[in-house]
């Protein structure tokens, strides 16, 4: 996997690449990471970037200039199926882009990325991640070069380098092999491979006879998400908090039950609106 980031700031990730997962998978060879600067693709004497927007409005709007070009100056180095044109054939960079490649707009604007979007990148070969500032980007970008673009959520940045490092870290992560134990991507918040246990937990209970809350509801054939469930280690007994009694027991079935029940409450209290989400 190849991640490139295009950005104004390439020294913002000079931390956020060098610790944990991401620096050992970088070690490892398993990921590969470009930062490259915006305003290296500039031909002005001020190296400039951005622009009034057309209309008028408060601040100034990334050109997309720079970005067509940062792009496609890695075209060399992208996949055959994911050249970007240049001028008539630059609108088709969504299509061609598609196979192994994303070009990713980071943006409060886009789609709100969630942990299958992670999952469905995870499985490409390589991304391009576009770093907004300012008031925006030119719409062009999401129109004619962008495959995707990604918002982390409902507010607003000062700009894309913290969102693209988020982005970086999540996908990394769910390569095989980025992580010490395979298992640790399975049983989390948001992981649909989590499910498995929440079944055999809802079919534990079925065959006791035992009463369990309904699954998180939404149409067609999405299996729910749930947040994941509390956690505890040593020491057994802290500030007069105890660990659940059940968590040790070593009744492995009471366990899985347990957790199940407290995933769905943890997920009723903080995140309802996955109650309803139909993703």
């Amino acid at each position: 996997m190849r991640f490139d980031i295009i950005t104004i700031f390439p020294g913002f990730f000079a931390g956020p690449l060098d610790y944990g997962i991401v620096r050992r998978a970088r070690e490892s060879g398993l990921v590969e990471v470009g930062v490259h600067d915006l305003r290296d693709f500039t031909h002005d004497r001020h190296r400039s970037v951005d622009d009034r927007p057309f209309g008028g409005g408060e601040g100034m709007v990334l050109k997309p200039e720079p970005l067509f070009e940062a792009v496609e100056s890695l075209s060399g180095r992208l996949p055959a199926n994911a050249a970007v044109g240049a001028g008539k054939d630059a609108g088709a960079t969504k299509e061609t882009a598609r196979g192994s490649t994303a070009i990713i707009l980071l943006s409060a604007s886009g789609k709100l990325f969630r942990q299958s979007e992670a999952m469905r990148l995870a499985a490409l070969d390589r991304i391009v991640l576009l770093c907004g500032r300012y008031e925006g980007v030119d719409e062009r970008v999401a129109e004619h070069l962008a495959t995707d673009e990604i918002s982390i959520g409902d507010f607003v940045l000062s700009g894309g380098e913290l969102a693209a490092a988020l982005v970086v870290d999540a996908v990394t992560r769910l390569l095989p092999g980025a992580l010490g134990n395979e298992a640790s991507t399975i049983e989390e918040s948001f992981s649909a491979r989590g499910e498995m246990a929440t079944d055999q937990v809802t079919r534990d209970a079925r065959t006791e006879g035992e009463i369990v809350a309904p699954p998180l509801t939404r149409p067609g054939p999405t299996e729910p998400l749930l947040l994941d469930y509390p956690h505890y280690t040593r020491p057994a007994e802290f500030r007069g908090w105890p660990v659940p009694e059940i968590l040790i027991g070593g009744n492995h079935k009471e366990i899985r039950r347990w957790r199940h029940r407290m995933a769905l409450e943890k997920t009723r209290r903080n995140r309802p609106d996955l109650f309803a989400d139909t993703r």
